[in-house]
């Protein structure tokens, strides 16, 4: 690919999380894409079929690598459960609140079947990704430290409170102050290991 086309893929790229942060996903349009990053519609529509492919797309190659790297960053599946833990839930938190537009996509995916219609798409198992975090939770129920709960539980109970926190970080526009600081963030945290430890 020429360097124009790459930054024209990187500008509409960019132009359409910016919209699905600001706006929500239902006003994201083709149309209204183009406009925002100065091309013709039918410059986008060589690269994505339809809205659908742009957002998987967007998933896989733009939001799912990164938010990886980010959560995985200084963690290693020997550290002891509370250490590994905070450790995963710092480093999301960070990512995921100085990047709202994945945020915002990663919270569409799941209330919708894109996130698996992305991983089809590209062929991804469970275990591809965050392969540590398996490892992790594998050793730590070996070890009797959690319950033996089947993985996806043991990820739900893990993400889902904090998917939530980042939901109320940025809602702070309605309130007169940030209530999510990073001791509140920590507290929560705490709670949730004393829950998941036997």
């Amino acid at each position: 690919m020429r360097p124009k086309n790459l930054e024209k893929e990187a500008t509409l790229r960019t132009m359409a999380l910016q919209i699905i942060a600001e706006e929500g996903l239902e006003n994201l349009s083709m149309q209204k894409l183009a406009k925002a990053a100065n091309v013709s519609p039918r410059t986008i529509y060589i690269k994505y079929e339809n809205k659908e492919d742009l957002l998987i797309k967007l998933f896989i190659e733009e939001v799912l690598g990164n938010y990886e790297k980010a959560v995985l960053q200084n963690f290693n599946s020997d550290m002891d459960f509370a250490e590994g833990v905070q450790c995963l839930w710092q480093n999301a938190f960070a990512y995921l609140t100085n990047n709202r537009p994945h945020f915002a996509l990663m919270q569409y995916g799941n209330s919708s079947p894109l996130l698996n219609k992305a991983f089809q798409q590209a062929n991804i198992q469970q275990g591809d990704f965050f392969a540590p975090i398996h490892q992790f939770l594998e050793k730590q129920k070996a070890q009797g430290c959690i319950h033996h709960l089947p993985f996806d539980a043991q990820r739900a109970m893990l993400f889902s409170p904090l998917i939530s926190l980042v939901s109320e970080y940025f809602d702070y526009a309605t309130r007169d102050r940030q209530i999510i600081t990073p001791d509140v963030l920590m507290a929560c945290c705490n709670i949730l290991i004393k829950g998941m430890l036997k």
